[in-house]
């Protein structure tokens, strides 16, 4: 054996794979056994070696590092390079699209405000800072700049989060809910549907036959995420100014089900689209609604694509929609306004 700082001489290089090779074949035996999480500590071999491990692992839907934390239902992820992307495009879109709309019924921008809701991840959040910052640089027209000023409302479910800017011809509100979290998939968290269908089968077959109301281990159903969000519903009814919900897919199923008056058995069955805007209007007898789609970024299924699908695998709990009494497809966003 050479110096710890020079070349390592043929025998420690043949040693150091098998030992590699060992603790590679036992990691495999523990995920087929069902195992869920493993350490492995590899910093002593170099960095091409650790990527071309966890790209090997990562082929098989097991997943490290960063793109578990991306994945994961308890990690708080930031949006990505195209998640803020889109969300400039859907500030852009929106604004022209209410003001349009608010012209054409002889209303005045400035004497209607809009609120937004989002869940208090950050990616839902972080949203809607765009229009926070397009109501600021409004306001810095008109004199000294203003930053949008953050206000705490304490209710009975926790904290809320409240932040006002205001401009010339846009008044922001937006207002983060913790009712508005997306469900909680437990120990499916990160799973996607074939792990889920191999490591849980019992459970798997529960879903399958009732999937609003089957619960996974330390999970939610959707009937506990429907009755989470009832106080929220109720509000949604009072809510007079122009409303934008930023919500996750499970959310966004129950409001849908709910302002359309779907039975509670379909919401599981309501195909989601991800980053189409959907335009949900009052009317004499229940709702009007449009969906408009104006993103192409990643995550979406387009007729140029057709290999590439809305649904995240891996987050299928939140994503997954099974058939129950038949699809509804209503080309829901991820994001939706209610006015």
């Amino acid at each position: 054996m050479t110096g710890r700082t020079g070349e390592k001489s043929p025998e420690t290089k043949e040693l150091r794979k098998q030992v590699s090779t060992g603790c590679e074949a036992l990691i495999w035996e523990f995920f087929e056994g069902g195992g869920q999480v493993v350490i492995y500590d590899a910093n002593n071999g170099s960095k091409a070696t650790r990527q071309a491990l966890a790209e090997k692992f990562d082929k098989a839907g097991i997943h490290s590092g960063q793109s578990l934390i991306e994945h994961s239902y308890k990690a708080d992820s930031d949006l990505s390079p195209a998640g803020w992307e889109y969300a400039e495009r859907l500030k852009d879109f929106l604004l022209e699209r209410r003001a349009k709309s608010l012209k054409e019924r002889g209303i005045d921008p400035r004497e209607r405000k809009l609120v937004i809701w989002t869940s208090t991840r950050r990616r839902a959040n972080h949203t809607a800072y765009p229009f926070l910052a397009a109501a600021q640089m409004m306001n810095s027209l008109d004199g000294p700049p203003v930053a949008p000023e953050p206000t705490s409302v304490i209710s009975s479910v926790g904290k809320t989060l409240v932040t006002k800017a205001s401009g010339s011809s846009l008044n922001v509100k937006v207002v983060e809910k913790p009712q508005m979290l997306e469900i909680n998939p437990g120990i499916w968290d990160g799973l996607s549907p074939a792990q889920a269908k191999k490591y849980y089968s019992e459970d798997w077959a529960r879903f399958l036959k009732d999937p609003y109301a089957f619960r996974a281990p330390r999970a939610e159903s959707y009937h506990d995420i429907s009755v989470r969000l009832d106080p929220v519903l109720i509000e949604l009814e009072k809510e007079q100014e122009d409303l934008l919900i930023i919500g996750h897919a499970s959310v966004i199923r129950c409001m849908m089900a709910y302002l359309i008056g779907l039975p509670a058995s379909e919401i599981p069955a309501i195909e989601v689209a991800r980053g189409d805007l959907i335009e949900v209007v009052p009317a004499s007898y229940g709702v009007q609604s449009q969906a408009f789609h104006f993103w192409d970024g990643p995550g979406r299924r387009g007729p140029a694509d057709p290999d590439v699908t809305d649904k995240d695998d891996i987050n299928f709990y939140e994503n997954y929609a099974e058939d129950t009494k038949g699809k509804r497809n209503l080309n829901t966003p991820e994001p939706s306004i209610i006015r």
